[in-house]
């Protein structure tokens, strides 16, 4: 098959909804991030399409560059900025108005360097987790994060502020079918390794020398049944026994560190 048949092919199979829609964006497709890391990294990111910076002038003062000349700049005080986020949200003088990121795509991916692990995230719905895990992922390398399009937050501001600069780096992937999803990566050459609790392997004994996809499931709840049955091992992280499980995100970068650091 030709590369150009195979990327029709692809993106037909894990499925996306028409137009890119269905990630959970406003209508509008307008996103409103806040926080230094965040805006900063927005501000800085060529592939973002930027309507207004509303900011205190000591905020402005302190950004790490120039603003264009004709940058659309709204000057406030913290008080009106704090009406513009999230209830007690540390926006640090920052709140910027911009377009959504462009919809990137699964193929785009498995057609890029295959030693950076994907992760992918089963139905992990608090946007605070994911932004920590794409922290985590650009740090550690991933090549990208993969979530179905009606179980992951939508693109904002509270993930931009977890994510800390991460959003405008990495790419996310939103798919239809996650299952189908995890059968492409898997055609792709991708090992695909379920994190559980509920298995004796350990992650260190599961991790091959190959390609690998790293799947996380929703704290609790874990991963569903079908997607466990499309990994092609389950493996646990080696935890004290004093401790029940870890918080997604902090699995997801122990995952990331011991998948970076395999020999």
């Amino acid at each position: 098959m030709a590369k150009g048949e195979r990327k029709r092919a692809l993106r037909g199979r894990a499925g996306r909804m028409k137009g890119g829609r269905g990630s959970g964006r406003a209508s509008t497709g307008q996103v409103r991030l806040w926080g230094r890391h965040a805006v900063e990294a927005a501000l800085k990111n060529p592939d973002r399409v930027h309507r207004k910076l509303s900011a205190t002038r000591e905020a402005i003062e302190s950004l790490d560059g120039e603003l264009p000349a004709d940058f659309p700049i709204e000057y406030a005080d913290v008080q009106d900025l704090a009406r513009m986020v999230a209830k007690d949200a540390p926006h640090q003088g920052l709140v910027l108005e911009c377009a959504a990121l462009e919809d990137k795509f699964l193929d785009e991916v498995l057609d890029g360097d295959p030693a950076r692990p994907i992760v992918v995230l089963d139905q992990v719905t608090d946007p605070h987790n994911v932004g920590a895990i794409m922290r985590s992922a650009v740090a550690f390398g991933a090549a990208a994060i993969v979530t179905q399009d009606r179980n992951s937050p939508p693109e904002g501001g509270v993930i931009g502020k977890a994510a800390s600069g991460a959003l405008e780096r990495l790419p996310w992937i939103r798919v239809v079918n996650l299952a189908r999803a995890l059968e492409e990566i898997a055609e792709a050459g991708y090992w695909r390794i379920g994190l559980t609790g509920h298995t004796e392997t350990t992650l260190a004994e599961a991790l091959p020398a190959g390609p690998i996809a790293l799947v996380l499931g929703a704290e609790g709840e874990g991963m569903r049944h079908n997607i466990e049955g499309h990994c092609d091992a389950l493996a646990k992280l080696p935890i004290s026994s004093e401790i029940e499980s870890l918080n997604v995100s902090n699995a997801a970068a122990v995952a990331l560190y011991a998948a970076a650091t395999r020999k």
